[in-house]
């Protein structure tokens, strides 16, 4: 039996077992534990545990629970009503700029919680209701809060590029640092869809109106007016929201810190933050968040555990090296290659998500992209917008669902066609990327 075979059947075993709808990590832990033994022997079944060992001894992964923590105290706070208000007192007077202030506010959440389901989460409980009470429809809402969460596995400190760098062996750094732009480019898309889509429904309903009533109407989202003092003053309460993301960023990226100790730093800033200036966590809600960051980090870190060992098997069955060498002496063209290779992993989008598509695939794409020539921190880059694209598309697209939890009154219908048009957006952002990709490279290379 070849070992792409053997590949390929590992792929279905763990498909079948994610469609009886138990948790990833269990699914993932039979598949590494079945592949172990149907493929390497039943003697070599003592080899999970050291491998599941191996794969979280990794100093580089302290970072994910201190990052998740951070996020967590941070959404535990008003710290997204706060920045969520700043954006709409600079936004407001453009059409969608309520929408859009949520895309800014979850930019900068992102860069605080690295979490995409916490970003929508934090910044959909605040938006949706107040773009609601101004006429919003409820698809321009939860389609802009549901992309605009995405941003929490792209905008460092990422979890997902965390993952990443520890499974394709790069930077930490070198990969925040590529983020950055990216990130930036790709809200700017969002908002200017937003701005297109409020557009198309405003003359929808100035049509239907005249048709109705035989005259045309104004747009019906009412806009609040802010002076430049409100304006200037919004700004001076997330100013130091945004000078802890500067500190945590420029000791990183200075080589200061790592980016566990950078985490660690930002957690302790965050504490003094919420605790000492803006006094937001109570002690009963400073143990819950606890809680929360302790049952997060723990599913990340088994999922990333039982996702590296099935990408060792697949190694020791070479796995990789074969493909590599199958498509090599296929001649085929390197920008279709990564074309198939974005389809593969969306589809995986669908059922899995990012961090266990991220350890379980990167050890068997990377010797590809390095044999087709493509740099390995812009293929990270790439792979994770791709990976946003999964979390706002049926059936397992966590944003839609965390974003359904809080405005229960809006059919999940509305949600999905609302946030549908992003996955185009993100489609563009990775054309654009990969047609200039100097876009993602030229900050970490000046950095670095």
């Amino acid at each position: 039996m070849s070992s792409l075979t053997q590949g390929a059947i590992i792929g279905l075993i763990a498909m079948a077992l994610f469609m009886t709808g138990m948790p990833i990590a269990f699914a993932l832990a039979i598949t590494a534990i079945l592949s172990i033994v149907f493929f390497l022997g039943p003697d070599q079944f003592d080899l999970f545990g050291k491998m599941v060992f191996d794969s979280l001894h990794d100093f580089g992964l302290l970072a994910i629970p201190l990052f998740v923590l951070m996020g967590n105290l941070f959404g535990g706070s008003k710290a997204s009503q706060q920045l969520f208000e700043a954006g709409e007192a600079w936004l407001s007077r453009i059409r969608g700029g309520l929408a859009m202030s949520s895309v800014a506010a979850s930019t900068v959440f992102a860069a605080l919680t690295g979490s995409s389901p916490a970003t929508s989460a934090a910044i959909g409980r605040v938006a949706v209701p107040e773009m609601e009470k101004r006429g919003y429809s409820a698809r321009i809402a939860t389609g802009a809060v549901a992309a605009g969460g995405t941003l929490g596995i792209l905008v460092p400190p990422s979890v997902t590029l965390i993952l990443y760098g520890i499974a394709a062996e790069q930077s930490i750094g070198q990969l925040f640092a590529a983020g950055v732009v990216p990130g930036i480019i790709i809200a700017i898309l969002f908002c200017v869809w937003v701005y297109i889509a409020q557009t198309l429904e405003d003359r929808a309903g100035r049509k239907k109106s005249a048709l109705e009533t035989g005259a045309g109407v104004a747009a019906t989202v009412a806009r609040r007016r802010y002076t430049w003092a409100d304006r200037f003053k919004s700004l001076a309460k997330v100013l130091p929201f945004a000078l802890l993301i500067v500190m945590v960023l420029v000791v990183l990226y200075r080589g200061i810190a790592t980016p566990s100790e950078a985490a660690a730093i930002g957690v302790l800033l965050v504490l003094l933050l919420v605790g000492v200036i803006y006094r937001g966590l109570t002690g009963k809600q400073l143990v819950s968040v606890l809680l929360e960051s302790t049952n997060q980090s723990t599913m990340i870190l088994l999922i990333t555990a039982f996702s590296a060992v099935i990408a060792t098997v697949l190694s020791y069955l070479r796995v990789p090296q074969d493909l590599a060498t199958m498509v090599g002496e296929a001649n085929l063209n390197k920008w279709v290659v990564l074309l198939l290779i974005n389809l593969i992993l969306l589809v995986m989008g669908f059922f899995l998500p990012p961090v266990s598509i991220i350890v379980m695939t990167t050890p068997i794409l990377l010797p590809l992209i390095l044999s087709l020539g493509f740099d390995p921190i812009w293929f990270g880059i790439v792979m994770t917008i791709n990976m946003e694209m999964g979390l706002i598309t049926p059936p397992v697209g966590l944003n839609l669902y965390v974003l359904k939890g809080i405005v229960p009154h809006v059919p999940l219908k509305e949600i999905l066609i609302g946030s549908a048009p992003y996955v185009g957006v993100l489609g563009l952002a990775i054309v654009l990327f990969s047609v200039f990709p100097d876009i993602i490279l030229f900050l970490p290379r000046m950095l670095y």
